[in-house]
């Protein structure tokens, strides 16, 4: 039997929807528009998605959805849609860490692979892992300086991917240094990961699930005229 799982991925400017068949993304619809329009095209896409697939929403075994760190806005529309139709369809929740996802974009024989989202200033998300993708420094919240990932730029090739990239770029020199440019979240690296999740019964409690935002959210206080 056919194990049809939706993943929604909402941490970054990229709305991305895709549905996986036994763990392989069979459609993926998404839009990296700066805008931030995750509120009005995620249900468009996941409709989309379903459609294409010619399957319906009782089909689906799971929803995943990327769990964050990743912006506040972004990951409050993706965990609310997504808990929304656990409710209205009973199906599980599945939470994937954005940071693993994002690492998964890159295919490596040794070497370390750092996943890294843009946070305020100098700061990034940052989370460290090997060529196998297992997790070998914890996500964390970091100020970016010239010695970061020193350790790791020592030992041999250190590839470097996300919308954190660009900040990074400009701080380290070092030959090990691999950057992978413009790459961004998606949900097409979500099926598989969400799949083996779903065969170990790795699944959220829908009622209290909240994304992973890493730092408390501070609302910024309008300037005084």
């Amino acid at each position: 039997m056919n194990t049809f799982i939706l993943n929604l991925e909402t941490a970054t400017t990229n709305c991305s929807v895709s549905l996986s068949k036994n763990g392989e993304t069979i459609v993926l619809k998404e839009d990296n528009d700066k805008s931030y329009s995750h509120a009005e095209r995620l249900h468009v896409y996941i409709d989309e998605v379903l459609k294409e697939a010619n399957i319906s929403s009782s089909d689906l075994a799971a929803i995943a959805v990327s769990k964050g760190p990743g912006s506040y806005t972004g990951l409050r529309i993706g965990v609310s849609a997504a808990k929304g139709l656990c409710f209205a369809l009973d199906k599980p929740l599945i939470a994937i860490p954005t940071l693993d996802a994002l690492g998964h974009q890159v295919k490596i024989e040794e070497g370390v692979i750092i996943s890294m989202l843009d946070a305020r200033r100098m700061e990034v998300y940052s989370a460290i892992y090997n060529s196998n993708y297992e997790q070998i420094r914890a996500t964390e919240a970091q100020i970016l300086n010239e010695t970061s990932f020193e350790d790791y730029l020592q030992q041999g090739k250190v590839y470097i991917i996300g919308n954190g990239v660009e900040k990074t770029k400009a701080l380290i020199n070092h030959p090990n240094a691999v950057f992978v440019e413009n790459k961004l979240p998606s949900a097409k690296e979500m099926g598989l990961l969400a799949f083996n999740k779903y065969k170990k019964g790795d699944t959220e409690d829908v009622a209290y699930f909240e994304p992973y935002y890493l730092k408390d959210f501070v609302a910024l206080k309008p300037k005084v005229k």
